[in-house]
């Protein structure tokens, strides 16, 4: 470009009004509502509101840790342990069950974790965004990568208990049969199979329907199981000498290096731990802990001192406590209970996975995927066909594998323990950056949570070789995904910006050269909300016109998991007919560019849907360039970057109104 006489100065940037997000802007040819506004919960709900909230935490947020014990206090005895069910070894048991649900559940997650909100969303991926808003000195950023790291794979073992918590819930439910006549045995696992196939098959039609019976559902559960236990420690009252942590302590003087590879089968009672921290966004600090205290943590100490209670009986109902709690004419209907309540537990971490995948989609570490949204009222309940399916497989393909829960509690531990420790290293930095805590202070509590969780981790690693790989395995290859997948389009983004043009020079040289200019809006989509869109660039060069108005349109990702009204989208005008619009999404939200033109009519933007074109780039990618990066990462980049969902889907663009424009990349 030769240098022109200088254009008209660019206006300064308008943030625009709230107002904008309650009405309905008016194009020239007809009216463009904005989107219905989806609802968070309150910060301190009262009165009825909060029970309903609590209610319907029992149905999400404690299905997982609910349905513990139909397998947790079994697996401590079973002939892999060389376990005997003395009373000695079912005090120690039960001792190590409690206080683990004490310290870790109702201390280290309900009172101290849950606090590290970031704008009321939880779960490990909101911890690390809320850690990486404070590391911009540069003593800081040198722990950047090591804390993304660590976040990440933190998330992805999640992925994985994200398919071994349902197979393992069903599994054992459906494993009742074999209680009430050993001739269902050859049915436990078809049957199993089949109530997952049909449970991910109606993922589509979103937990909005189900969701009002998940509640009723559970809260019945913990009652039948608290009355279950309560029922056999009637009959044998001393097992509850088992609240001294004595007996816990004197079962690991007495067996040792035993008694710690014991802890690989005592998690399973906290299982589904993570998922009240990562389900706060959803209900607030008020119901999930209101739920846990009045009624989810008495229900479960019930039923284990009452297992534990009929094992003192009965040494040989170690084999399946549960379900030998219940009088033989209930045995049926709790079999059908159980499975419902499985289902449950299922529902909350399929869920989970889809919320999660939306986060790693909204902070850049996945490529772009179908997210629907199966409530008008509800942001969180979204569907993700391309998780459900993966999920649905994997599912499968690990009960066929396993062939019973036993089985799966070795692969269980290994995720669950994993994303705990993570969790645990990563409060200590929220506790030091952003609380301001001491490093005594943050260290002591901090280092007695990583002890548990690091012995608990220890004791499942001997199950490696048992099956304790196979989440490890999914962990390693979706961290290596989503950081190959970061890694690429920052490497894409580098190249895309040194072949484009400031955008001020740009702007001089076509008010000196006065383009053809036709009628309607031209919206160009760029990542880099600073220079020329490349596309913009060819578009001019090989059409030579441009529209009469032009935006500049950067979609842009917020480490919160919202954004206000007022933050939501900013416009500057430009000279020449040019605007350039920033829009910043948070890590919980979908964009849609419909929603954003109707907030840009009051900025002055105003725009027919009928006359306005969306300009996109599609690129050819080829792994041959010089680009610090590994050829079998660059190969995988490709794959991903050809099965990502398109950005005319994504965005909510009308189809019939894109034009693409393609290029080559060599990286």
């Amino acid at each position: 470009l030769s240098t022109p006489d200088p254009a008209e100065p660019a206006s300064p940037p308008v943030p625009v009004p709230p107002q904008v997000s309650s009405r309905v802007t008016s194009g020239l040819t007809g009216a463009r509502p904005v989107p219905p506004q989806r609802h968070h919960v309150e910060t301190n709900p009262r009165g009825k509101r909060l029970r309903i909230l609590t209610l319907t935490a029992l149905g999400v947020v404690y299905g997982d840790i609910g349905t513990s014990p139909l397998y947790a206090f079994r697996e401590c005895f079973k002939k892999e342990y060389g376990l005997e069910a003395v009373t000695s070894n079912v005090y120690g048991v039960l001792s190590l069950i409690v206080w683990s649900l004490i310290i870790i559940v109702s201390i280290k997650y309900l009172v101290f974790i849950m606090r590290a909100d970031n704008r009321g969303q939880g779960g490990i991926l909101a911890l690390l965004a809320l850690i990486l808003q404070r590391q911009h000195r540069e003593d800081e950023l040198r722990t950047r990568k090591v804390l993304i790291a660590l976040g990440l794979f933190g998330a992805a073992l999640l992925y994985g208990d994200g398919v071994i918590t349902p197979a393992i819930s069903v599994l054992s439910a459906a494993e009742g049969l074999e209680v009430a006549a050993p001739a269902f045995r050859p049915f436990v696992i078809p049957s199993t199979m089949i109530i997952l196939f049909v449970l991910f098959s109606f993922q589509k039609f979103g937990t909005d329907r189900v969701g009002r019976i998940f509640g009723p559902v559970m809260l019945t559960w913990f009652l039948v199981i608290a009355a279950l236990g309560t029922a056999e420690i009637a009959r044998e009252p001393r097992v509850l000498m088992a609240l001294n942590p004595w007996f816990g302590a004197r079962f690991f003087y007495d067996h040792g290096l035993h008694a710690f590879v014991v802890l690989g089968a005592v998690v399973l009672a906290v299982t589904g731990a993570e998922a009240l921290y990562a389900d706060m966004g959803h209900f607030g600090r008020k119901p999930i802990r209101l739920a846990w205290f009045a009624l989810v943590l008495p229900a479960l100490l019930l039923n284990y001192f009452g297992q534990g209670a009929l094992v003192l009986r009965e040494p040989a109902a170690a084999a399946n406590p549960f379900y030998l709690l219940a009088p033989r004419p209930l045995l049926y209907p709790l079999i059908v209970l159980a499975t419902v309540a499985a289902i449950v537990a299922s529902q909350a971490l399929i869920s989970g996975a889809f919320s999660l995948t939306q986060q790693c989609v909204q902070l850049g570490y996945s490529p772009r995927v179908t997210i629907r949204y199966t409530s008008k009222q509800e942001a969180g309940q979204i569907f993700v066909p391309e998780v459900n399916t993966a999920l649905k497989y994997g599912c499968l393909l690990v009960v066929f594998g396993f062939g019973s829960s036993t089985a799966l509690g070795a692969a269980y531990g290994i995720a669950v323990t994993g994303t705990m420790s993570i969790t645990t290293a990563l409060f200590y930095v929220i506790a030091r950056k952003r609380w301001n805590w001491s490093a005594l202070h943050a260290g002591l509590l901090s280092g007695i949570f990583l002890l548990i969780d690091l012995a608990f981790f220890g004791a499942n690693i001997h199950k490696i070789g048992d099956g304790g790989w196979v989440p490890l395995v999914m962990a390693i290859a979706i961290f290596t995904f989503m950081t190959t997948w970061k890694k690429g389009r920052d490497v894409l983004r580098d190249i895309m910006r040194g072949s484009t043009l400031p955008l001020d020079l740009f702007l001089e040289d076509v008010a000196r050269r006065k383009p053809v200019r036709v009628s309607g809006t031209a919206v160009f989509m760029t990542s880099d909300p600073e220079g020329v869109p490349v596309v913009l660039l060819h578009h001019l060069k090989h059409n030579k016109v441009l529209h009469e108005q032009v935006i500049l349109l950067s979609v842009l990702s917020a480490e919160v998991p919202e954004t206000s009204d007022l933050e939501r989208v900013i416009v500057e005008p430009m000279s020449v007919g040019f605007y350039r619009v920033r829009a910043v999404y948070g890590f919980m939200e979908t964009p849609d560019v419909k929603d954003i033109l109707a907030r840009c009519e009051l900025a002055g933007i105003h725009t027919r849907p009928n006359d306005t074109s969306y300009f996109l780039g599609r690129e050819r990618l080829l792994p041959i360039g010089t680009s610090k990066m590994a050829r079998w990462r660059k190969k995988i980049f490709v794959f991903m970057s050809r099965n990502a969902r398109s950005a005319t889907e994504f965005y909510g663009i009308p189809p019939n109104r894109v034009v693409e424009l393609g290029t080559q990349i060599e990286f």
